[in-house]
């Protein structure tokens, strides 16, 4: 079996949760042992997977339909977590709707990360068989005990002591990033730390503001590499995920993999997926977010009890697994196309 793991300007979007999904997707087919390429014109290629819904991806997945190569079209996005990100994203919403149908039914099938998810997909109409399997996390790579727990706080000049508490993501309102600067100037004796940035040019102009005046306990370090990143979960106090819409969230695999005590907001998403104080803790306000990090180092012994609860949630999110799923989908595609 040869797979077409086809991304459109990938460059791009290697810096996004997209990025790190399609890294993901080649990790998991090596693990499996599954043949990929990235070359469109392959002739050899038996099945496509694509992940992008630019023009041209979709111009490919409809050409390659008419050879009859079986194609999946990945479901990363959908209208609702569209909204409330870069400028102009609410106006173009409906478009960007009529637009992502037009992508999705451009396929033999959809794979999308979450139930929560696929069931979004299928709510905009008439669509192909969607499949739910995760953007996975490598538990090897993600392993605490390989990681030097003092790494981060000596590169960021924090004393063994301070409390920190660290999020993940682009600088877009749907992430939660208004919050997150609230919730730094009501404690500030704690440090905060954002990894990821957006252009400002890109985002709505009281978002750039609320970056801008952020207090000092807030800091930007913009975009560092995976593994400073894993340095980040191992050595902080807590990790803050305050998105209010998502597909799946990587970068809260990762925290969880980690075994960091992690607060989320209570969206639809995680409301089955994770159990309030059992796997996180969870919250729909600044307030809630502020006694949940109180709560992490009062309550060390039920603190310790949800990371690894979570940890043994997560564990079938293994890239191993999903390697296996994935490569059951494209065998069955091809074997009935």
């Amino acid at each position: 079996m040869k797979v077409l793991l086809w991304t459109e300007l990938e460059n791009w979007v290697s810096r996004s949760g997209l990025g790190r999904a399609i890294i993901h997707q080649r990790q998991a087919l090596n693990l499996v042992e599954v043949e990929h390429t990235s070359k469109w014109e392959d002739p050899t290629t038996q099945i496509a997977h694509i992940n992008t819904y630019f023009p041209f991806s979709v111009w490919l997945a409809r050409k390659l339909k008419q050879k009859k190569v079986p194609v999946i079209m990945h479901g990363h996005s959908t209208v609702e977590d569209f909204r409330n990100s870069f400028i102009g994203s609410n106006l173009l919403a409906p478009l960007f709707k009529k637009w992502l149908i037009y992508a999705y039914q451009s396929g033999n099938a959809i794979i999308t990360p979450t139930p929560y998810s696929k069931a979004l997909i299928e709510s905009y109409g008439d669509m192909p068989p969607v499949y739910v399997v995760s953007n996975g996390i490598n538990l090897k790579l993600y392993n605490r005990d390989k990681i030097d727990p003092h790494a981060f706080r000596k590169k960021y000049h924090l004393n063994a002591d301070q409390p920190v508490i660290i999020s993940v993501g682009m600088w877009i309102e749907r992430k939660g990033i208004l919050d997150w600067i609230k919730l730094a100037q009501s404690m500030p004796e704690v440090t905060f730390i954002w990894f990821g940035e957006t252009p400002l040019w890109q985002i709505p102009s009281h978002v750039r503001q609320a970056i801008k005046t952020a207090p000092d306990n807030a800091i930007f370090p913009g975009y560092v590499p995976a593994s400073e990143l894993r340095e980040a979960y191992v050595g902080c106090d807590a990790f803050v995920f305050l998105t209010q819409e998502e597909t799946e969230g990587i970068v809260l695999l990762e925290a969880l993999a980690l075994k960091v005590p992690t607060i989320v907001r209570d969206i639809p998403i995680y409301r089955e997926w994770f159990i309030d104080n059992e796997h996180v803790l969870k919250g729909k306000q600044v307030e809630d977010f502020k006694q949940a990090i109180l709560s992490i180092k009062s309550n060390p012994t039920q603190t310790k009890k949800r990371v690894e609860q979570s940890y043994q949630l997560i564990q079938k999110n293994d890239l191993n697994e999903i390697g296996t799923q994935l490569k059951q989908i494209y065998e069955q595609m091809i074997e009935n196309h």
